[in-house]
Formats: structure tokens, C-alpha cells, sequence
């Protein structure tokens, strides 16, 4: 399963710029863990850091124009940081297993003399076989739209954009009309029609570009929780489907399809949360005769069951989360904003206990989380908690928990991280 090393930010909002773990030109950094749990005091941009993830799942889904304006973005001129220069940028460093060679996608967004966002530049790089050092060969470059990829595995050129006498379309003409060279014959010299979408969204669907292909489907499969109970409770057209969406609106037809599909496991979900949820002792559908899907719970000390409309916020916060867990082709990257919410605070250490399981085991999903609640950092080590802070220009910035030196000796000690947390142990002094 691929994973996430290092993620960079840079003009969006809050976030200056800001880096979480490994990136190419940072190999000392230690990547990221399979867990991670963001901290921090309100307003200081945890819900911005969980939305950056989501608004690049957008940009390759619908474009940078709409990414912008959708889900209360408000547009590019509320999302670039204010008082800032330049685009807005990202950068992710992953592998699509541990014995690939790493993958850096950057991407730069900025706005033309209308207003309207556009990409600037795109960028994949990866290093050549046995290659351990120096700049990773890029295989997809794009300057406003128009550029060079190299196809299937061969690596492209080692290029350093920062230097003055690049020249993207002097590329293009050299490998265009040079075609005796090797390195030309494996290149496709590229031009958008709409510099509003990404790049990776066209190539990645051509069987000439299997690194393009396989970074796509990846930020396709990132799962970012706007899970509420309200949508939960509402009552969708029956017929079963194989995965939990992003509002949790389709609870019912989830485990319509795990009711058929994979019965044994969905009986062994059905006694984890009965064990967690006291009282609980089954839950099922209900088709009603318009065709749509209710789900039911049946509880031990009453004879007629109750229905999700009728249950608590957390015991469908509980279930959701475990259903999505259990998923048997789970997302790559899953990010839930607030787990704790709604629950009750003994419930948290066995969530956290749920998502770990599930980090472990063979094909897991990589969890991002931000949270207010100490018991539910209780859970988590110092390396995989990252801190965020506000400085006094109006910017954040981020470090992790593992390099405070008294945090982790007090945890060596048998101390929590989420008690250390409350006692102020990581708040900058």
C-alpha cells in the first residue's frame, strides 16, 4: 500500500510555509509514520492542514478553478496566504510500496490577471534505479500547461528549474525535432487544452504513463472524513455499496453490501461494536416500500429495534469509523478531522486502538487525525504527533513531538503523551 513520507505547504492560508516529515531534498528527516495525529490550540490551523489534503484530492478531481470555490473555499484570493508573494505550492513524497523508489509531485498554483486560478507548474520526479543521492530525474514537467513526459518507466531529465537558463519550450523544441536520440524516443511532448486542470488528471489515464497512472489513482483514493450523524440518519434509495462516502450518508447501503459480500467479517464488526457500545446485540437493514434503506439496531433489553435515526451521535460516529476500517480494499490515506467528537472519553484509547490494527495490518491505510483530546493522544507515540503553533506574524508553523527531548524521555519513563500534552510539556517555551 502506498504511503505518504513528506508533505509540503506553502502560501495557503495560515501555512507560510510548512513541512511534515521526508521530502527529496530532505533525506536527514525522518518520513511519516503510518499514524499521525495532529495537535494543537484552536485557530491555529488544523482544519486548514486536514482541508490542504482535500483541496489537492479536488484540483485532480474537478480542477483548480473549482477546487477553490468548492466546500466554502470562498476562492483563490481567500486561500492564498495574505500579504504573500508567489504561487500556492504543494509537494508530496510517497512510494507505492516499501522497495519502490520515492515519487515527488509538486504542483504551484497561481492566478492570472483576471483573478482566475490556473497551474503554474507541475512536476513528478523520481530517482534512477541503484541512484541514492543527488536530484531525483523528473518524468512529467509542465509550465503553464504545455511540457515533456517520459513514457513508461524510463527517467527523463535532470533538470534544475531554479537555474536561469531553463527553458521549458526550448526543451520541447530539442526533444521534438531530435528524435534520434534515445531519450527523445521515449517522450511525449504535452500541451493541455485547459490550464485549469491538472495534468496528471489526462496522462493518468493513458497506459503509455504507469508512474503518472499509479500517482493518480493513489490521490484518488484518499478518504477525507466530513462524516456526520445527520447524514447518517438519513435514508438513502436501497441497494448495496461497496464503500462508506465522505458525508456517511450511504451508512445502510455499506452494510447492505458487507451483509452480502462478506458476512463473517461483518458479524465479527457486529461483536467488536457490541462490545464497545453496550447493549448493542445486532444491526441490520430494513427495506421499507418506496425502496428506501433504514438501519436498524436491535438492542438486548427491548423487543423492537431502533432505528439510526433515533440513535446517539457517537454509537454512529463508532460504527461508521469501524465499518470504514474494516473496508477489505481500504483507501491508501485516510483523513478524519475530530474523532473524538460526540464520544464518550473511555471510548477514544480503543479507537485509537482500531486505527493502529489497522495501520498494521498487511495493505493498511496510512491515518492522518487532528484532535483536541488528550485521552486519544494517550494512544499515540511521540514520533507520530505533530505540533501546530502560531507565531506572532499570523503564520503556523509545525514540529513534531518526537523532538522535544523532555517529552520523549518523560514518555520513556511511562508517562502519556496526551497527559504530557495537558501539562503543557509541548507547548514552545
Amino acid at each position: 500500500m502506498a504511503k505518504i513520507e513528506g508533505f509540503r505547504v506553502k502560501n495557503f492560508r495560515v501555512f507560510k510555509e510548512i513541512t511534515l516529515g521526508r521530502l527529496w531534498n530532505r533525506q536527514k528527516a525522518a518520513p511519516l509514520t503510518p499514524m499521525i495525529a495532529v495537535i494543537g490550540k484552536n485557530g491555529v490551523g488544523k482544519s486548514t492542514l486536514f482541508d490542504a489534503f482535500g483541496f489537492l484530492a479536488d484540483c485532480l478531481k474537478s480542477g483548480v478553478e473549482e477546487a477553490c470555490d468548492s466546500r466554502g473555499r470562498g476562492g483563490f484570493e481567500k486561500i492564498h496566504s495574505q500579504g504573500q508573494n508567489g504561487p500556492i505550492e504543494f509537494e508530496v513524497y510517497y512510494r507505492e510500496d516499501g522497495n519502490a523508489r520515492p515519487i515527488t509531485y509538486e504542483l504551484s498554483i497561481a492566478s492570472d490577471s483576471s483573478g482566475r486560478p490556473y497551474v503554474l507548474k507541475e512536476r513528478l520526479r523520481q530517482r534512477r534505479k541503484d541512484q541514492k543521492h543527488g536530484r531525483p530525474f523528473s518524468f512529467l514537467i509542465l509550465d503553464d500547461g504545455k511540457g515533456v513526459a517520459w513514457k513508461g518507466e524510463k527517467e527523463g531529465r535532470q533538470i534544475d528549474e531554479t537555474k536561469g537558463d531553463f527553458n521549458i519550450f526550448e526543451l520541447m523544441k530539442s526533444l521534438k525535432f531530435d528524435r534520434t536520440r534515445e531519450e527523445s524516443k521515449n517522450t511525449e511532448v504535452v500541451e493541455l487544452e485547459d490550464r485549469r486542470k491538472l495534468g496528471i488528471a489526462t496522462l493518468g489515464f493513458l497506459k503509455q504513463h504507469p508512474r503518472i497512472s499509479a500517482f493518480r489513482r493513489f490521490i484518488e483514493g484518499w478518504y477525507l472524513s466530513y462524516f456526520t450523524p445527520d447524514a447518517a440518519r438519513s435514508l438513502p434509495l436501497a441497494g448495496p455499496q461497496k464503500h462508506l462516502n465522505i458525508h456517511g450518508d450511504n451508512l445502510g447501503n455499506v452494510v447492505q453490501f458487507m451483509e452480502r459480500e462478506h458476512p463473517r467479517r461483518f458479524q465479527d464488526i457486529l461483536k467488536r461494536i457490541s462490545g464497545k457500545i453496550p447493549g448493542i446485540e445486532r444491526i441490520d437493514t430494513e427495506k421499507t416500500r418506496d425502496g428506501r434503506l433504514l438501519l436498524r439496531f436491535n438492542d438486548k433489553g427491548f423487543r423492537d429495534p431502533f432505528y439510526a435515526q433515533q440513535m446517539s451521535d457517537g454509537t454512529l460516529k463508532v460504527f461508521a469509523h469501524l465499518l470504514l476500517l474494516e473496508d477489505p480494499t481500504p483507501p491508501p490515506f485516510l483523513c478524519i478531522e475530530e474523532p473524538e467528537n460526540g464520544l464518550y472519553h473511555k471510548l477514544l484509547e480503543s479507537l485509537a486502538r482500531e486505527f493502529r490494527e489497522a495501520v498494521g495490518r498487511k495493505g493498511g491505510p496510512q491515518i492522518f487525525v487532528t484532535t483536541h483530546q488528550p485521552y486519544f493522544v494517550d494512544a499515540f507515540e511521540p514520533d507520530e504527533v505533530w505540533i501546530l503553533e502560531k507565531g506572532s506574524d499570523g503564520f503556523s508553523s509545525i514540529r513534531r513531538a518526537g523532538t522535544i527531548d523532555i517529552v520523549k524521555n518523560l514518555v520513556d519513563e511511562g508517562l502519556p503523551l496526551g497527559g504530557l500534552w495537558y501539562s503543557d510539556y509541548l507547548d514552545e517555551r
